[in-house]
């Protein structure tokens, strides 16, 4: 068997791959019941989908430029789903969006009532809150 034989088995390996988890992302956005469940579908499968079928195209197209947009696509894929996944589910958490009878799992309740209700600040001298304290425009130049 040669080596481009080869390639065209493991592109089609990965171009099916990806696409039974792309597959299996949706059906778990449709039928998951609540907001976690669904993130947790429509990232982790449809993430390593993607790569499995950009890897699928690498493999079938062999060109370096198309390699290295693949790359930057993967790249940017792993960087910013978790990032976007996790602000969506802290969201739908302190929006009273998460259903709390299926976490096993609730340490967030915890930092929530911690946290204070309104930002701390520090109202010293030199604060900002400080009606004394002069603005930067107002301040004197030092004499030259």
């Amino acid at each position: 068997m040669s080596w481009t034989t080869l390639a065209d088995v493991a592109a089609g390996f990965c171009l099916i791959a990806g696409s039974f988890l792309a597959l299996a992302a949706g059906v778990g956005v449709l039928r998951f019941p609540d907001l976690l469940a669904r993130m947790h579908a429509g990232t982790k499968p449809q993430v390593l989908g993607l790569i499995l079928l950009l890897t699928g195209e690498a493999l079938r197209v062999r060109n370096m430029q198309v390699l290295g947009m693949l790359v930057l696509i993967i790249v940017f894929q792993l960087l910013t789903a978790p990032v976007a996944a996790h602000m969506v589910g802290r969201a739908g958490y302190r929006t009273g969006k998460v259903r709390n009878d299926l976490l096993v799992v609730d340490e967030l309740t915890e930092d929530h009532f911690r946290a204070p209700e309104k930002p701390v600040r520090c109202e010293d001298d030199h604060g900002l809150d400080n009606p004394a304290r002069k603005d930067k425009r107002d301040v004197e130049a030092p004499p030259a």
